[in-house]
């Protein structure tokens, strides 16, 4: 007998079918037992008698026991997903006979963050915390989708790198056959190559920044969504391209993820038809009308600062996004191109969801000595990047792009408050297992 999943239950009603997955849960309610059996795509009751969990007894098999269940599929409206399998004949595959260390279920709404993350091999197990992680494969489908649309090459670049990537941040240092190499920050300078190559690019990558942070939303190792492409007129056309992979991605979750977003609760936020955007300095302006802080002259904006910016986005706007434009130059890394009309600014932007930095990105410098000259003033050596630096040499158009966090996006739109619970294994300054 075929083995049939829990999402194509609905096509076999009336039919003897074989089930296989995990015990989720066992009551009793009288001389018969109502089991939940979960599998990769969903749960399915398994009503029984005495007799037939006696199979179960003699394995000594609890919760998160494998099963093969074999039985006849009928309609029920009470029963999750309104059908159960009757008159099953019930094979315990594995047995297991010992409490989960994190009780699943209602109970994990209790449970504590770090047990949740020591415990992670199990806890994931539980349907709500797997919903967070079909909305991480929706969001990268639809972000990937609309990329494949607009003539987008995806690319595979290294993440052992020979220097740094991106000013301003740690570095894992490692040895490299005798020779000193690093985690790559980002695939900055690899993705600007590839314009070259393909035009237009992204990458869906770990990424990885040794900053001593403890913080809600600071991870070691994260999933970078990274853009990048030529012959651009200026900011604007990124964040048009930006616009359309939120739309994208929102559109994907919406249409082919409904029972993770009703399971968590989750509204998806309009992206409004032209981002509402705001300059750099005017929003310093802003938060310092308000609050009375001295903010007007600071380098960047601090994580309240963009709190408060979110806040007044959504009263203003309506939009959970804002575009934040015109970064002080000395705040980008070398590669940002200089706002010749305003000097000391960039052509660079965020984007803020929902409050919190979503997005860096901005135009790149593309003539070659231009791209040198800066790095000559970062005190940069030229020769670990003469490789990056050839590709500009023989002729780059003007191009840019930007970053998402993955993690970041999937915080701020599931409400999670803290960052570790968008990843699957998280990697801080504290842990690194499991």
């Amino acid at each position: 007998m075929q083995r049939v999943r829990s999402c194509e239950m609905s096509q076999h009603v009336g039919s003897r079918i074989r089930l296989q997955g995990w015990l989720s849960a066992h009551r009793k309610l009288g001389g018969i037992s109502f089991l939940v059996v979960r599998d990769g795509w969903g749960v399915v009751q398994v009503t029984a008698d005495a007799q037939a969990l006696e199979p179960l007894a003699r394995a000594g098999a609890g919760l998160e026991s494998v099963l093969e269940v074999c039985g006849e599929l009928r309609a029920n409206p009470k029963a999750p997903g309104g059908i159960e399998v009757i008159a099953p004949t019930i094979e315990v595959l594995v047995a297991v006979g010992e409490p989960l260390p994190v009780a699943l279920g209602k109970a994990l709404a209790r449970a504590k963050l770090p047990d949740l993350l020591e415990h992670a091999p199990t806890v994931l197990r539980d349907p709500s915390r797997r919903a967070v992680f079909e909305l991480s494969a929706g969001a990268m489908a639809g972000f990937r989708r609309r990329l494949v649309e607009l003539g987008f090459t995806e690319v595979q670049t290294p993440k052992i790198i020979r220097s740094a990537s991106e000013s301003g941040a740690n570095v894992f240092e490692l040895d490299y056959f005798g020779s000193p190499a690093c985690l790559a920050q980002s695939p900055q300078l690899y993705k600007q190559t590839l314009v070259g190559v393909f035009e237009r690019v992204f990458e869906v990558g770990p990424v990885f920044r040794a900053e001593p942070h403890a913080t809600v939303r600071h991870l070691a190792e994260y999933v970078s969504l990274d853009v990048e492409f030529g012959f651009i007129d200026g900011i604007h056309d990124l964040v048009e391209v930006l616009r359309e992979v939120l739309a994208a991605i929102m559109d994907e979750l919406r249409e082919r993820h409904p029972a993770a977003l009703a399971r968590l609760g989750t509204t998806l936020p309009v992206v409004p038809a032209v981002l509402p955007a705001i300059d750099f300095e005017a929003a310093q302006q802003l938060v310092e009308a308000s609050t009375g802080e001295h903010v007007v002259g600071e380098p960047d904006l601090a994580p309240g600062h963009e709190q408060w910016l979110g806040q007044w986005a959504e009263r203003e706007h309506g939009s959970a996004f804002l575009v934040v434009t015109g970064y002080p130059l000395a705040k980008r890394p070398f590669y940002t191109h200089p706002d010749p009309r305003r000097p000391g600014r960039s052509r660079s932007f965020d984007l803020l969801f929902r409050g919190t930095e979503l997005v860096t990105g901005g135009q790149r410098l593309h003539r070659h000595d231009e791209l040198v000259s800066a790095m000559q003033r970062a005190g940069m050596a030229l020769e670990p990047f003469a490789g990056y630096l050839e590709a500009f040499r023989f002729g780059m158009p003007p191009h840019g792009g930007f970053a998402i966090g993955l993690e970041r996006l999937l915080t701020g739109l599931l409400g999670l408050g803290n960052i570790r619970l968008a990843t699957l294994f998280p990697r801080d300054r504290h842990r690194c297992s499991p």
